[in-house]
């Protein structure tokens, strides 16, 4: 499809990775036209062809969590059915799609250098502040350190639409006091505008992970201010998903 997101980074031979946008399925209305999503409203035969587009575009099944804005971690093969609960996933494995399911939080995909094993996470901020890109960076275990990972970062919601309150900057500023640079006043009184990737981005790297690419928090990864591209349930409230994908042969 080519309004979808591949991502632009040096991941090794055999290790494949794609963003899906609104476009390229059958749902109408304001799950236009994509919807991955199973549990917000839409016919479930339009879902279930839907995912049938996604999976058979990238010739791999894609495994659909359920999502909880937690930091659990669930090792994927070739016998796992979709709907199990966590918020980040991993594999060995080919021809098994760690997938993470999103409509304004951030997915990050994760990848060693040599290609041996692929994960992925949903870093909303609950999950962000929790410690979810940490479990994810765990899978990989002593067979490769923080150092030999690349982590690629997916559309969210963006620096100029994600208002949020004092309880949200505290929990990230008790963990490391620089994410106050990820912090600006909002117009209320006690809000505040927070960048989501840029957190992101922090976590990361405090992890040991270097090689960061993709979102940079720039206007054209908001999903909020990109309704022709991305759904946002800030935006619509009721809103289909899309989804981010890391693979092996």
């Amino acid at each position: 499809m080519p309004s979808w997101l591949v991502p632009d980074w040096p991941a090794p031979r055999g290790v494949h990775a794609l963003c899906t946008t609104r476009e390229g399925g059958v749902s109408g209305g304001v799950y236009r036209s994509l919807n991955l999503g199973d549990h917000v409203g839409d016919a479930p035969a339009n879902v279930a062809a839907n995912r049938a587009v996604l999976r058979d575009a990238i010739g791999a099944r894609p495994v659909f969590l359920q999502q909880v804005h937690g930091t659990r971690l669930l090792a994927l093969d070739g016998d796992t059915p979709d709907g199990g609960t966590a918020d980040a996933c991993t594999a060995t494995g080919g021809g098994i799609a760690c997938t993470i399911m999103v409509a304004d939080c951030l997915p990050v995909l994760f990848t060693d250098g040599r290609g041996r094993r692929v994960a992925a996470a949903h870093a909303g901020w609950r999950g962000l502040a929790a410690g979810v890109l940490e479990e994810a960076i765990g899978a990989f275990g002593p067979e490769a350190g923080p150092e030999e990972l690349m982590a690629w970062l997916g559309p969210c919601i963006g620096p100029e639409a994600f208002e949020v309150g004092d309880e949200v900057r505290a929990a990230f500023e008790a963990a490391a006091p620089d994410a106050v640079r990820c912090f600006r006043p909002g117009r209320p009184p006690g809000k505040w505008l927070a960048d989501l990737a840029g957190l992101a981005r922090q976590r990361l790297q405090a992890a040991g992970v270097a090689q960061l690419h993709g979102n940079d928090g720039s206007p054209a990864w908001c999903t909020v201010n990109n309704p022709l591209r991305f759904f946002s349930h800030r935006r619509d409230r009721v809103s289909g998903r899309f989804a981010a994908c890391i693979w092996r042969d």
